[in-house]
């Protein structure tokens, strides 16, 4: 029998006096792969974090070659072969890639660094990874997909036995996550470890050894993946049947709310035109790098145009500033929740009026009122935390995504625009946010919904664009849409300029 590389044995986690892990067990063998799955908020992240180092468990051990485990902090975790590819990037805007993946960690050439040794590394396993990103890139300029790279190629410069990867696929392509199952495959056959977090079931089922469900802190199931389908899976993370995963959808207005005509962005965004009507969900495909979250931050006035007009009810805007936009009723739930919607550091109540501030302010800000907003909306978003004066580091990622919407809907938006609203959340969260979608278009408010999942843009909206290269290559009506047609448009098969 191979000895466990890793056994985690009853481990308990409190935080002021409240549970969030409960009695949670298993092993790992070299080579194995651990899927780990739940709801947000169920324990998964606590978890990890405690066997990279950040949490201390209340209760319980960690066994690491059958010797405890005992981690100061995450370079303690590195030393001992653990590395964490986070589902929240932690990266250096300021830095280069190879000043990155070697952060903290640095080679010397006697007093000075080693930036050749380095960056020759570096290229070394980019090349693994099958990328053409080159080692001297500012982080500042990658994409979001990129990114995902980079910290993938963190984790493997310190040769890791154990490698936890938390939601790595969420921002990559098809052909992106091929190319990383792959290399955990490679992994798999070298005896590194993995734990595989994942909302996406049937990648759970494609790559993980055995799964491990958590619901509310409490480990409800640790099986053989191939004894589970995925509904079974959804049913235990959820305690209940899901029957239908998107409402109904309700028919639209006649009214035009918005008009987009000839819109240009500098070497990014031609000739874009389209409208949107009252209660209209309008969805937004393409593949990565055809403008789609360009678009809706020209569209908010964070990126200047050069050409085009933007009308909202018939008042245009001059794009001038994204306060404009904010004041005349638009709101965006960006895709990069932590850079740039939340503020980690600050409670419930502070994030949820960041926007909205104005409406509090007599001669100071009125915490009460503050108070019985965001007491609301945790009630209206189910946003599950220890209370209100948590900051919002220590919530999940679902739980933040619900914070951030609730901060754009204290605007009182004539239109939200939602850029990978669902990006790394549970499928039962996912449904919330679906069913407010659906309930806010229901009641007039129209909404843009930019996802890189098709399920999602099939399943919510009545109308989609596909863009290709900075145009938009073709529309699809509601009778018209299906997984096809979208890829044959935004691989540039089909299509021109029309909208």
């Amino acid at each position: 029998m191979q000895k466990p590389l890793l056994e985690v044995k009853s481990i308990v986690k409190e935080f002021s006096g409240v549970r969030v892990l409960d009695q949670v067990g298993f092993s790992l063998k070299p080579g194995e792969i651990l899927g780990l799955i739940g709801e947000n908020g169920a324990g998964k992240s606590t978890l990890m974090k405690i066997l990279s180092g950040i949490y201390h468990p209340t209760e319980g051990e960690v066994l690491l070659n059958g010797e405890p485990l005992i981690l100061k902090d995450p370079l303690a975790a590195k030393r001992s072969g653990i590395a964490m590819i986070p589902q929240e990037f932690n990266l250096v805007e300021t830095l280069k890639v190879f000043e990155n993946v070697f952060l903290g960690n640095e080679k010397r050439g006697g007093l000075l660094l080693d930036k050749k040794g380095m960056r020759e590394r570096t290229g070394e396993i980019l090349k693994t990874l099958q990328t053409d990103l080159s080692p001297d890139a500012p982080v500042s300029r990658l994409s979001v997909a990129q990114k995902q790279m980079v910290e993938i190629a963190k984790a493997l410069v310190h040769d890791s036995r154990l490698l936890i990867l938390d939601e790595p696929t969420t921002v990559l392509t098809g052909q992106e996550i091929e190319l990383l199952f792959s290399l955990m495959g490679q992994l798999r056959e070298r005896g590194v470890s993995m734990i595989f977090i994942s909302h996406k079931l049937g990648e759970v089922r494609t790559i993980c050894d055995k799964t491990l469900i958590l619901r509310d802190g409490q480990q409800i199931a640790l099986e053989d993946t191939k004894k589970l389908d995925e509904p079974a899976m959804a049913r235990m993370m959820v305690g209940r049947e899901l029957n239908q995963i998107f409402p109904d959808r309700t028919p639209c207005g006649e009214n035009t709310v918005l008009e987009v005509e000839g819109l240009e962005v500098p070497r990014i965004l031609e000739d874009i035109s389209f409208s949107l009507r009252e209660g209209e969900i309008l969805g937004i495909a393409g593949l990565m790098g055809a403008g789609r979250t360009e678009l809706a931050e020209a569209v908010m006035g964070l990126r200047h145009r050069s050409g085009g007009t933007i009308r909202l009810e018939g008042r245009e805007l001059t794009g001038r500033s994204p306060r404009e936009a904010v004041d005349a009723g638009l709101a965006y739930l960006s895709e990069d929740r932590q850079g740039k919607g939340i503020v980690m550091n600050f409670s419930i109540p502070e994030n949820t009026t960041l926007i909205s501030l104005k409406k509090y302010i007599r001669l100071f800000i009125d915490k009460a009122r503050e108070q019985e907003t965001a007491d609301a909306y945790t009630e209206k978003f189910r946003i599950r935390a220890a209370s209100l004066k948590s900051k919002l580091r220590f919530l999940s990622g679902g739980n933040q995504q619900k914070v951030y919407l609730a901060k754009w809907m204290d605007t009182g938006p004539r239109v939200l625009i939602l850029d990978e609203p669902t990006r790394g959340i549970d499928v039962n969260a996912k449904m919330e946010i679906y069913q407010f979608v659906h309930d806010l278009a229901a009641r007039g408010t129209p909404c843009i919904v930019i996802s890189s999942e098709l399920e999602e843009v099939l399943g919510l909206c009545h109308r989609v664009l596909v863009m290709k290269g900075g145009r938009i290559q073709g529309e699809l009506k509601e009778n018209e849409m299906n997984e096809e047609e979208i890829m044959l448009y935004a691989t540039g098969i089909k299509g021109g300029t029309e909208s």
